[in-house]
């Protein structure tokens, strides 16, 4: 494709603003799918696709996993009771019960630890912190891989991390055994075409890339840039008009700030994680 192509150019404006210049990339339709990702917040109440979470599941699992240690679950709520539940943990989000589905992303060192019982081998390397490194690495990869595979369907997701405030009550909900927690749910449906939400831009990619060494030159002009983007982003989305960095800067400034996961270490550890 050429540079002046403008499907291209309006997916890369989209996401960096439409006063960012468009940025020359290679194309195809993987790359068209992930520049159109977006936070889907209302959805309609209309059923998924019979297999679908077996199809999310199976994108899931198809990303990498370090040395192939698999250390992760996925839980998939429907119930509406449950899910109502958890819309309550995670501080009243409405599209959780709204939406047909989430999948809970867990980490979960309680597959190796009983394999290791029935074995009769030693897991004391699963007390390390870097057992749960892995963990929440998989997830994320694995919970992106279902990401995009739901979008390409023409489904919309939003993550949902505040499950984070309420980890207890989160795994009481679901039932999980000692030495899981649930890192983040994915709320999977059909966008509300009544309630369409747009691609929120991001940081100019002066800021995130640096090439052969850290170099942070850019970022004071491209910050200021940046949050003049996002000022009028919020606007045409009818949100207050903060910005970018004071909203960082807020959820930054202390354990207030973290809505109860500040206390996430006793928490794992009252699940069964040591984080040695």
């Amino acid at each position: 494709m050429a540079l002046d192509d403008p499907i291209r150019s309006l997916a890369t404006q989209s996401r960096y603003g439409p006063r960012a210049a468009p940025l020359d990339i290679l194309w195809s339709d993987t790359i068209a799918t992930i520049l159109a990702h977006r936070s889907v917040r209302s959805y309609q109440d209309k059923p998924l696709p019979a297999r679908t979470i077996e199809t999310l599941v199976a994108a899931a699992q198809s990303a990498a996993s370090s040395s192939n240690l698999q250390y992760w679950s996925v839980i998939a709520v429907a119930d509406r009771t449950t899910k109502g539940k958890l819309a309550v943990l995670a501080g009243n989000q409405r599209h959780i019960d709204e939406a047909p589905l989430i999948l809970l992303f867990a980490a979960d060192l309680a597959r190796t630890r009983a394999l290791g019982e029935r074995a009769g081998a030693p897991t004391d390397g699963l007390d390390y912190l870097d057992s749960m490194i892995v963990a929440a690495v998989d997830c994320g990869l694995a919970a992106q891989n279902a990401a995009l595979a739901a979008e390409s369907l023409g489904l919309g997701t939003v993550y949902i991390g505040a499950l984070r405030n309420s980890t207890i009550e989160v795994a009481e909900a679901v039932g999980l055994p000692a030495r899981t927690t649930i890192l983040f749910g994915l709320v999977v449906g059909w966008p509300d075409p009544d309630r369409p939400t747009a691609v929120k831009p991001r940081l100019p990619q002066e800021t995130v890339l640096h090439r052969e060494h850290y170099d942070a030159a850019a970022d004071p002009a491209a910050i200021e840039d940046y949050d003049t983007t996002i000022r009028e982003f919020q606007q045409a989305q009818a949100l207050p008009a903060n910005g970018w960095s004071a909203a960082v800067l807020t959820r930054s400034a202390g354990a207030r700030a973290l809505n109860g996961r500040e206390a996430l270490r006793e928490s794992y550890e009252r699940q069964g994680f040591l984080l040695l």
